[in-house]
């Protein structure tokens, strides 16, 4: 088990549920409305309030971008009422996992965060990420960006006891992932195709509910160290390799600190240590109920939050008075 950590007991878990709570609700005002940058804005600005209120001092390792590009919650950028003297936390997050999913009304728009201590989140750029994903109970690197498709999930199978093409794999609904939904089905595979999302989408895999066995395909890297931090508290395995399209990203890669492009990143190397991970459904989805508003105003949100170091995952319900108090 991992060691709890003193710093993250500062932070308490409950913290973070509000923070994922005040992101997801702000975003359910747009859903449906055809506009992702409004959503996305409004998501950002009540994920950043509630940041503001929590005595830490708080650095966003994981955010909507370098800070010439991402006026709010920018890599790099400085959170927390403590700064200077509180817990140093580094801080991932997405304040909505699913712009166009929520500006279509469609299913599994999450607002997401974790925390680590200060170092032990990958600071990883916003480039691509090839990657791979099981859920717990299997031997270790059964699978590995390494293999090949079909040594990936002929592993899986054998271990599960079942023919390949018993497994469902999920994807996300891409061009550039037409070979592999082609090698896949070629295999017996079932596919599941997903519009966006791809936190929910590897966290899937944990969750028997919802009969996906493996995660594979290429998504944002931002959105990979998130997932390893779910999967840090919950167990899966989770491979993970940056995708370069030009020398520009390579370059921001190493502005980061990251030296070799061609590392295969594993699970704790993504999330070390003690973390924290929550996501509030902002859309209804697979994993979460989304924002729901009742007759007399009240808003309604389901949240499941995570801890490494206990393995322990709470789901939270909650009501909140319709003059937005999250108390």
């Amino acid at each position: 088990m991992t060691a709890a950590s003193q710093i993250l007991d500062r932070v308490l878990v409950l913290e973070m549920v509000r923070v994922t709570e005040a992101a997801a609700i702000a975003a359910a005002k747009l859903i449906g409305r055809g506009d992702e940058k409004a959503a996305d804005a409004a998501a950002v600005e009540a994920m950043r309030a509630a940041l503001n209120e929590l005595y830490m001092d708080g650095t966003v390792v994981i955010g909507e971008g370098e800070r010439d590009e991402a006026p709010m919650l920018f890599i790099g950028e400085k959170v927390g009422s403590a700064i200077g003297k509180g817990p140093k936390i580094d801080i991932a997050l997405d304040p909505l996992e699913g712009t166009t999913i929520t500006a279509k009304a469609g299913p599994n728009a999450l607002a997401v965060l974790a925390v680590a201590e200060e170092g032990n989140l990958l600071n990883a750029p916003d480039v691509y990420m090839d990657k791979i994903a099981v859920g717990p109970g299997y031997s270790p690197n059964i699978v590995n960006l390494d293999k090949t498709v079909a040594e990936n999930v002929n592993a899986v199978a054998k271990e599960k006891g079942v023919a390949p093409g018993d497994l469902i794999v999920c994807v996300l609904d891409r061009p550039r992932h037409e070979k592999l939904i082609a090698e896949l089905r070629a295999l017996g595979c079932g596919v599941m195709l997903i519009p966006d999302g791809d936190v929910a989408g590897v966290i899937a895999t944990t969750n028997p509910d919802t009969t996906v066995d493996i995660y594979m395909g290429s998504g944002g890297a931002p959105e990979g160290v998130l997932a390893a931090a779910a999967l840090r508290c919950v167990g899966g395995q989770f491979k993970g390799r940056l995708l370069f399209r030009n020398d520009d990203e390579r370059s921001r890669a190493r502005k980061w600190g990251i030296e070799d492009l061609d590392k295969i990143y594993d699970l704790e190397e993504l999330a070390k240590g003690d973390c924290i991970f929550a996501a509030t459904g902002v859309t209804d989805g697979s994993l979460l109920a989304g924002v729901k508003t009742l007759r007399d105003g009240r808003v309604t949100t389901e949240t499941v939050v995570m801890r490494a170091s206990s393995g322990t995952v709470r789901w939270v319900k909650s009501e909140h008075r319709k003059d937005g108090y999250f108390g």
